[in-house]
């Protein structure tokens, strides 16, 4: 276009020359003037038509290049269209996928909590065909007592074995009482031999009766006779019997102690068994697969340190003192299987009488005293009458704190302490009040955990030097009585009297130095 218009300026000026030069009265030297003036106007224009058709060619080259981009990009458009049409189906496809995957997933819920239950029920099956295993064990060795006995009522009167010792106590193999069986069961002349002298079937067979038949392969591999376990170390359980739980070493060694002094403790009538239904009554069922997997039973309960309840599980603060004050109820009577009371008896219960409350019976006192909404939360909380009484921390705001009861609720928690006072008694309301005001007090929290103590480097040169019993850290001492607390020890309260011999001798001698606080 612009090159047209140049041609067509150009055309005009050589039209409008000729046009004056054919006008009369003009000279002939300004029209060659003029003449002269077009021509270069002529050459300036064919220049710049010759540069406008230069620029008019390298726009038609871009524009091609931008039809072939605009064609790329489109084609581009179209295949990103496609992909985004495959990606909405491809995740309504996943979502379909999801909502079949969430109704396995309920379905699975469903099924684990069936199976959890048929576990539950299981276990106390096993727990029940247990007891029936040891019960049938009792009785047999019962019945072969009892054919040992009438064989020898029989030898005696036909005189055939007068130069055989009754009294020998020796049990050897091919002698009178050898047995194909592939164990042996302990019998009244097992106890009368010293361990020292049991052969190796008489070990396996007491090691099984013991609760602890996954070891009896290894040990009968091992031993010779009950000498070799009484000579060993616990590394020796570990790499000979493949002993690895720490408290199934702990539970041999007390075991193997009792048998080699020949002291008799009540608390060894009590078999695993019973302690996880104590787990029940105390209120702690939720550690009773680790305590049965264990094996604890009523020996290693006085003898469990801090360290233990940890290897058990069991990290609460208040849960350790829950098991420390039950215990201490056991020592008190004499680790009599049926001390703890489970159903209401008396109206007007007294402090040594509360201290024997399971936890089931704490919780129908909560009913008695119109509390039974709250009653449900004290499940699993270690809540019984050892751990109300006993513990000088645990308070009416403490059982407020286990029941979930809202502290904007005054009037509620004001009765809770009304009834919590009149339960334990004026004297043991007052120093517990006592006890909370003593200077450096910490109160007891329903969140406490309770960490492992780490020895120092200067605590390992004087570890080896320590004997085994002065190191550990029983939960309840044996022969601890009242806890000091900042120095200054606490009267136990009339209520707490008699609760343990131990508890009164410590009481009385402290109040013959003089160090109880009022004297």
């Amino acid at each position: 276009v612009c090159v047209h218009s140049l041609h067509a300026a150009v055309h005009s000026r050589l039209i409008l020359l000729q046009v004056n030069l054919s006008a009369p009265g003009n000279s002939t030297a300004s029209y060659q003037e003029r003449l002269s003036r077009l021509e270069g106007d002529k050459e300036s224009l064919i220049l710049q038509v010759g540069l406008l058709t230069d620029q008019v060619e390298a726009q038609g080259v871009k524009i091609s290049g931008l039809l072939s981009s605009l064609e790329e990009y489109q084609h581009k458009l179209k295949y990103t269209e496609e992909m985004l049409q495959q990606e909405l189906l491809n995740r309504t496809s996943l979502e379909s996928q999801k909502l079949n995957l969430m109704g396995e997933v309920s379905y699975l819920k469903l099924k684990l909590a069936d199976m959890e239950q048929n576990h539950v029920h299981g276990t106390e099956r096993q727990h029940k065909a247990e007891v029936l295993l040891k019960e049938l064990r009792f009785l047999k060795d019962r019945v072969e007592v009892l054919e040992d006995q009438k064989s020898q009522l029989r030898r005696t009167q036909s005189g055939g074995l007068q130069g055989v010792d009754p009294d020998a106590g020796q049990f050897q193999r091919g002698g009178l009482r050898a047995t194909a069986g592939p164990r042996l069961t302990r019998t009244p002349e097992d106890m009368n031999t010293p361990f020292g002298q049991w052969s190796k079937e008489q070990v396996c067979g007491w090691l099984e009766d013991y609760g602890l038949a996954q070891y009896v392969n290894l040990t009968r591999q091992w031993v010779d006779n009950g000498q070799t376990l009484l000579s060993a170390s616990p590394q020796d359980y570990e790499k000979e019997m493949g002993i690895k739980h720490p408290l199934h070493r702990k539970k041999l060694q007390l075991a193997l102690k009792a048998l080699s002094t020949k002291v008799v403790e009540k608390s060894s009538e009590l078999d695993h068994i019973w302690v996880t239904r104590w787990l029940d009554d105390i209120g702690l069922p939720q550690y009773k697969d680790q305590f049965h997997e264990a094996r604890v039973d009523g020996r290693m309960i006085q003898y469990l340190t801090v360290n233990d309840l940890l290897t058990l599980k069991v990290t609460s603060q208040l849960h350790h003192l829950s098991i420390k004050c039950a215990i201490h109820v056991l020592h008190a009577n004499k680790f009599n299987p049926h001390c703890l009371r489970r159903r209401p008896a008396e109206e007007s219960p007294s402090p040594s009488e509360v201290v024997q409350w399971s936890n089931h019976r704490v919780m129908e006192w909560l009913r008695a005293v119109d509390l039974a909404e709250y009653a449900p939360n004290l499940r699993g909380s270690g809540v019984h009458g050892g751990l109300v009484i006993l513990e000088p921390r645990f308070s009416a705001e403490t059982l407020a704190l286990l029941l979930n009861i809202p502290p904007q609720k005054t009037l509620l928690r004001r009765h809770l302490a009304s009834a919590f006072s009149s339960l334990v008694g004026a004297q043991a309301t007052q120093e517990k009040r006592e006890y909370a005001n003593a200077t450096g007090h910490v109160p007891l929290t329903t969140t406490a955990k309770v960490r492992p103590k780490k020895l120092g480097f200067t605590q390992f040169s004087h570890l080896r030097k320590k004997k085994p019993d002065d190191t550990a850290d029983y939960i309840c001492p044996i022969d601890s009585g009242v806890v000091p607390a900042n120095g200054v020890f606490y009267r136990p309260y009339s209520g707490m009297r008699h609760l343990s011999p131990l508890l009164d001798r410590q009481s009385e001698r402290q109040e013959k130095a003089g160090v109880l606080s009022g004297c």
